[in-house]
């Protein structure tokens, strides 16, 4: 809703700026902050539900007695390494 009263604000303001260069530099660069914060805002979000689902499935697998351990350090392994693990587990 707020974005939407932004554009009618920014479609009224237009005329009385006569469209100049200075009121559209003020719009390109708040639009460019705005849109810089939003992607840092999403991005952090989705670490941080990264790192959750990282650490419930952890202490899933080690509540799991059966579990394989040696699958806790992936994130250490290299892309080859992994790409041949997925191969081996895929057959």
């Amino acid at each position: 809703m707020s974005s939407i009263l932004l554009i009618i604000a920014w479609a009224a303001t237009c005329p009385y700026f006569h469209y100049n260069d200075t009121w559209q530099l003020i719009i390109n660069t708040s639009t460019t902050i705005i849109t810089f914060l939003m992607v840092f805002l999403i991005q952090n979000t989705q670490n941080r539900d990264n790192d959750i689902l990282h650490l419930k499935i952890d202490e899933l697998i080690r509540a799991t007695h059966d579990a394989q351990n040696a699958t806790l350090g992936l994130e250490q392994m290299g892309s080859s390494k992994l790409r041949k693990l997925v191969s081996n587990t895929a057959r």
